[in-house]
Order: structure tokens, then sequence, then C-alpha cells
């Protein structure tokens, strides 16, 4: 089926464009995003993340605390983002929870499900995002973007790169690029 040319409206600030899954009657891919946030920060991250994603036709996204995901919604995801503060050079204690509670039941079961990262770091976010990837590889999952870290107080440019990177999630997606 071809789709007709239309010239780009804006949504939210986004250029909206008929999708791939639109034109040939996919199912929409889902973004999961899961992350974890005391002061708010990580928060913001996630809240870019989302409508960066949302902006992509075709895509539906789910955004939730760490502490509330399941299994299930990893099992019924597409793609995933997740956002975590940096604790002492680390993930935050929720984030890990999340893992521990979903590996078992979601290992070999996700096959290569394309992921990436954003960390609100007090310090450098290396140490979060190294952890990250070492258990992201057990599941497996796949790093599709180069990792978000926002050094400090969050800013319009790490909000700006937070969106990108649930555009780009996005778009991937819907485009079979991931």
């Amino acid at each position: 089926m071809t789709s007709k040319k239309t010239a780009p409206a804006l949504r939210d600030g986004c250029a909206v464009r008929v999708s791939v899954a639109e034109v040939s009657g996919h199912p929409p891919k889902r973004v999961l995003i899961v992350y974890h946030s005391q002061s708010g920060h990580t928060e913001q991250l996630a809240e870019a993340a989302a409508r960066g994603a949302s902006c992509e036709e075709g895509v539906r996204v789910k955004v939730l605390r760490a502490g509330r995901a399941t299994v299930e919604d990893l099992l019924d995801c597409d793609g995933l983002l997740l956002g975590t503060p940096e604790n002492f050079g680390y993930m935050s204690g929720m984030m890990k929870d999340f893992f521990d509670r979903t590996y078992d039941a979601a290992r070999g079961r996700v096959g290569n499900l394309p992921y990436a990262v954003f960390v609100s770091a007090g310090n450098d976010g290396s140490g979060a995002v190294r952890e990250i990837e070492r258990i992201a590889r057990g599941y497996p999952f796949k790093r599709v973007a180069e990792p978000v870290i926002a050094v400090g107080p969050v800013t319009e440019a790490s909000l700006e790169a937070s969106r990108e990177l649930g555009q780009t999630l996005a778009a991937g997606l819907v485009f079979g690029v991931f």
C-alpha cells in the first residue's frame, strides 16, 4: 500500500508523519520507560523522553516508576528506556530492584530488546551506565543509542537530549532499524 504525501503538521512541537506502522496496518510499537527518581531530576528526563517517543506516529508509550514496573510490562514492549539517578556511583536501588524482579522471568524471552539509558548524575554517571549495561547483556538487551547523562541540575539541553533519545528509539522501532 502506498502512503499519500502530506505536509507535516505539528503536534506538541513534533512533526507528525504518516508512519510505516499506519500505512502497513501493523500494530503500534510499544516503548516502555522505566525510571526511578527521588529529587525529581530523573523524572523530568523520563517525561522528556516520553514526549520524544510520543512524537513518532505508530508508537504507544508507557512510563512507569521502577517500583511499579513488572515483568509483564517488560515482555510487552518493543523498546525500553531506563532512567536512574546516580547513587554512590551506581544505579538507584529501585532500578536494581526492577532488574532483580524481572531478570529470571524475562531472561531469554526478550530477544535483544532495543534499549537506551538516561542518568541524572551528581558525578559523571559512568558507574550507573556501566552496571546497567552489564545487567542488560544478561537478558539480553541491545543498546541502540549512547546514554544521556545529565550532570548536575536538569537543563534545557539535558531535557532536549532525553527527548531526542526517546524519539530516536521510537523512530528506530517504527522504521525497523532496531
